[in-house]
């Protein structure tokens, strides 16, 4: 399954991934975000966190890595979840002369084979409803 959105911000890119890559401000933006079981006090490649989420009414755990940090334009972070679970995110921070254009992408599968894959059509939908609410959250807290 896959999941991609943009958005634009009317801030610089650093102060974009400032924001991303800082852990207690992760609450404020991310709508799944249910809190930590384990994170660094800051984010960079090799950092690892224990991230505890909630979509469409369920509760899990993912471990993540961050695998890729070219500050300030692209973070990639491969994450373990439930039932050997794959997730790899991408934020692409892209500076457009003014503005700075945030590109983010999930790719996950889930367990289960074809069963999985009916469950999950729900779990996509929820979650893409999740990232669209994510991104109106980032952009307000960096717009102010």
């Amino acid at each position: 399954m896959k999941i991609e959105r943009q958005v634009d911000l009317a801030v610089e890119p650093d102060e974009v991934y400032r924001l991303l890559m800082d852990p207690d401000r992760l609450g404020e933006w991310v709508t799944i975000h249910a809190g930590f079981q384990t994170a660094p006090d800051r984010l960079e490649q090799g950092s690892e966190m224990v991230q505890k989420l909630k979509v469409a009414g369920q509760r899990f755990t993912v471990n993540w890595k961050v695998t890729q940090d070219d500050r300030p334009s692209r973070v990639v972070w491969e994450g373990r979840g439930p039932a050997w679970t794959k997730a790899r995110v991408v934020y692409a921070i892209e500076d457009r002369g003014g503005t700075t254009r945030f590109s983010y992408l999930n790719e996950y599968q889930l367990p289960g084979g074809a069963a999985g894959r009916i469950a999950g059509r729900a779990v996509a939908a929820a979650a893409s409803r999740e990232v669209e609410r994510s991104l109106d959250r980032l952009k307000k807290q960096l717009e102010g």
